[in-house]
Formats: C-alpha cells, structure tokens, sequence
C-alpha cells in the first residue's frame, strides 16, 4: 500500500482518544467537534483495512487490531515529536504527561515520596501514577510505562530490570515477647502466626521460601489474616498479628528504627525482582527513558 499522508493526521487522532478516553474529550483537547473526532477515526480506520474502536452508546475499548497498531505506532508518533522539539532547539525537550501504572508497594514507600524531585528536574512534565493489582494493557489503559514487581509474563512490552530486593522475615517486638523467637524456618510452620499476602493472579496466598545460599526451604505457613496490599501487611506485622515477609526496599528503615525485628537474619538470599515495562520499540520518549533512569536511581 503506497503512503497516504493523511494516515498521520488520523493517527494522531487517534492517540488523542486513547488518551483521553473518548471522542468527546480528544475533541475538546484538539479543538475538534465530536463528529469531527468519529469521522477522523473512520477515515483511518478505512485507509488501514481494520476496526480500531468498538462503540457503544456508553463506552469505547479498543480492539485487539487496534491495540496491536497502536502499540506499534506509537512510539513512533514519541520520536516524531521529538524531532520537533530537536529541530526547534526547545530546551523543553522533556515535557506533556507521563502517566504510569505502577505495583502499589513501590508506588507508595519509593516513587510517591521522590516524585517532588523528579518533578522539579523536569518542570514541564507533569505526572500521573496508577496504583493497580495487575498491569493489564499499556496502550489500552493510555499507559507511557508500568513498574511492577515479580517474573515478567511473555508480552510484546520490553522490560527492564530496576532492582532485586531481598525478601526478610519480620516481626513486632510485641510479637516476640509474647511467643518467642523461632531458631529456623520450620519453628514458623509449627507455632507461630503469620500475615498471609494473596497474590493477585491466583487469588490465594503467596507461598513462604527460606533462602540460605544454596539451600532452600519452601514452607507451609498458617494464619488467620490474610491482606492484598503492602500497608495492611506493615500494620498488621506492627501490631503484632503475626510473622510477615517484608521487602528489604521498605522494610530496612523499620528494622533499623527497631520498629521490626529481622528474624532468622542467616535466611535472608530470597529476591524479589522489580521490573519497569513499556512500549516494545527502538525509539523510546524522552519523558519514558528519564523517568526509567530516575526510577532506577531511587531503587539502588
């Protein structure tokens, strides 16, 4: 199919939707009618031979043609207005929204408390984090970058490594006083209570693992308190509930303040990989890849 130049007014059309999650709003963002929007989305969606946008009265989603083109245009669309930027020798090279899905326990005890300082570096970015359970679909949910703990899953998005952060046992000096110090990792399985995490994939709680170099002692652990997220796990381990695996990343600061205690400290080589993903493509934003530097920086 020869180059029609018009593609690239549509597409750009396109990602205003996406964005902005209907016709309606893109409309008002580019100074177009709804109308307007609907018939640009039309003409492209002619002009490429495939449905992009399934319509309802309420609601648009993107089709699976759909999501695959625009994954695959859309980093493209990123160095074109770059180029721009070059080509005008703008110093606001970094600059728009940047908007990140990420895993709530990074988001809340590592990103949230630096943004101020990545914000001031880049003053004509602005910011918008997405705490969620699961990443789901990047150019569908109008997502610049994730960062997500765990292995990454196949999927057409790259994926960097930030950081491995070590898993810890811990609990409350509370906890200990009253039921005592267990010497290894199976005095947990037979006397002790734990703070069950549920994983969001399976719905049932993550298994417990004791890593010492090469040994590893996977453990069936019981409790009566089982949460979904990092804060209610931190409150219940301080309130003495329970023994909790915590992430070195934000438990260090509580063990050192002596608001935690680190048990079985010699059990302590379990990691537990953080990971950032974005649009799979050699050409990568400006606003991604300084946030993806900065992102590693705080983790180190």
């Amino acid at each position: 199919m020869a180059f029609d130049s018009r593609l690239l007014g549509g597409i750009g059309v396109l990602s205003a939707v996406i964005e902005a999650g209907s016709f309606a709003r893109a409309g008002e963002a580019m100074g177009l009618t709804q109308p307007a929007v609907s018939r640009a989305v039309a003409r492209l969606e002619e002009r490429v031979g495939i449905r992009i946008f399934n319509r309802t009265a309420r609601a648009i989603s993107l089709t699976d043609e759909g999501r695959r083109f625009y994954e695959a245009v859309a980093p493209h669309l990123a160095g074109i207005e770059e180029a721009a930027v070059d080509a005008a020798q703008s110093r606001a090279r970094v600059r728009g929204k940047l908007r990140v899905n990420v895993d709530g326990t990074f988001g809340h005890y590592a990103l949230a408390p630096r943004l101020a300082e990545f914000l001031e570096r880049f003053p004509d970015l602005s910011v918008e984090i997405s705490v969620r359970d699961r990443m789901g679909d990047l150019v569908a949910d109008g997502f610049d970058v994730a960062v997500r703990f765990g292995i990454p899953e196949p999927s057409s998005y790259r994926a960097r490594l930030l950081l491995e952060t070590r898993v810890l046992t811990c609990a409350s000096k509370a906890y200990v006083a009253r039921y005592g110090e267990p010497r290894h990792p199976n005095d947990i399985a037979t006397g002790h209570q734990c703070v069950l995490m549920r994983d969001p994939k399976t719905s049932r709680a993550f298994e417990w693992e004791f890593h010492r170099g090469n040994e590893i002692i996977p453990l069936a652990v019981a409790g009566r308190l089982m949460v979904n997220d990092t804060g209610s796990l931190l409150g219940a381990c301080l309130g003495g509930t329970g023994i909790a695996q915590l992430l070195e990343l934000y438990a260090k600061e509580l063990i050192a303040d002596g608001k935690v205690i680190l048990l079985l400290p010699e059990w302590v080589d379990e990691t537990f990989p953080l990971y950032a993903y974005y649009h799979g493509s050699n050409f990568v934003s400006a606003k991604v890849r300084v946030f993806l530097d900065f992102v590693r920086e705080i983790a180190a």
